[in-house]
């Protein structure tokens, strides 16, 4: 079997607002490299294997004080945007095309150090995002969480509901300093793999580790009531290919900080490179900026050896070729 790997020269993994982090990476393609691992004995492997010993916490100059929302004109808004931040299907229905959560990536309601939490994201705009080439303010920040990562739409500018997400990180981040590298922001440091991130081992990790919450086949866990209680990695009910969880680095830094749930910083730092190349060696909804050829695509939106995107995983046709069109749910009612 062969499989494109990652040639690894150096890596820097820097937190950033949103579902996304950001990293400088340099590294190299290196096609038809020989995959030797079964995943079967690998399972096996992982599954003996002795749980590391957590990574010494880093400091964190702020958290979120515990009060209540305030009972005024303000704090109806803020609550709002709470509510939507913990189930934006039901209370941003018109934007969102999938079940994902706000609280699915940045975890404890936006507050968790780490996790890209909402008050540290709230200090780091406005900023220069590559992604779109320009000065994005926090409000576009938020819009392309809906169109990527929700796989909806973005709410204009002014929207309600995007004044609720704003307000309520605001009100989140109310007493932090003015840094927008504050400590605890974006996603816990990674260190570069040892070894190339494999498919396979990935495979093991994920049974061993992910699958009862996210289902063998990624497809995520439904709560008895029919809500969604844990979030599909991949398939039509993800986020879409041009979500930053589509990138190995962001996927593999957040994993290490908050995988599995409640036992964050216990997979080794290979173990979390492997688990994030299979989690997106997976197809997923298109990406909206598809320019009806993921060869062209690619090379304007995923040229990077991060993205899986238009890549061959183990003899299949390449990614994103047979993705069904962005837009979910919205589209499935005629709304996109």
């Amino acid at each position: 079997m062969k499989y494109a790997s990652i040639a690894w020269t150096s890596v820097f993994v820097a937190g950033a607002a949103g579902a996304v982090a950001f990293g400088a990476i340099a590294h190299s393609l290196k096609p038809d490299v020989e995959i030797t691992a079964h995943p079967k004995a690998q399972v096996e492997k992982v599954a003996a294997s002795a749980t590391p010993a957590p990574a010494p916490a880093r400091k964190i100059d702020f958290t979120p004080s515990d009060r209540p929302i305030p009972d005024d004109d303000f704090g109806k808004v803020v609550a709002e945007g709470q509510r939507i931040f913990n189930d934006p299907a039901k209370y941003a229905k018109a934007y969102v095309g999938n079940e994902l959560r706000c609280a699915s990536c940045h975890l404890d309601q936006g507050r968790k150090p780490g996790s890209a939490p909402m008050w540290a994201a709230y200090l780091s705009y406005p900023a220069y995002r590559s992604k779109n080439h320009h000065v994005n303010t926090f409000a576009e920040r938020l819009q392309g969480c809906f169109r990527f990562s929700m796989n909806g739409k973005a709410p204009p500018l002014g929207d309600p509901v995007l004044v609720a997400l704003e307000s309520y990180s605001y009100w989140l981040a109310q007493g932090a300093p003015l840094d927008p590298k504050i400590a605890g922001r974006g996603y816990t440091k990674i260190a570069k793999p040892a070894q190339t991130p494999d498919y396979h081992r990935g495979e093991a990790v994920y049974q061993a580790r992910c699958a009862l919450c996210h289902a063998a086949d990624g497809s995520g866990q439904r709560a008895r009531n029919g809500a969604s209680a844990f979030p599909a990695l991949w398939g039509d009910a993800s986020f879409n290919w041009g979500a930053g969880m589509g990138s190995i680095k962001n996927a593999a830094a957040f994993i290490k900080g908050n995988m599995p749930l409640g036992q964050g910083c216990t997979l080794s730092d290979q173990e979390a490179w492997d688990v994030a190349m299979f989690i997106d060696s997976h197809d997923r909804p298109q990406d909206p900026r598809y320019t009806q050829s993921v060869e062209e695509t690619r090379k304007q939106f995923h040229d990077s050896p991060q993205s899986m995107y238009g890549q061959s995983v183990n003899g299949g046709a390449p990614l994103g070729s047979r993705s069904t069109p962005n837009g979910g749910t919205l589209r499935a009612g005629g709304k996109l």
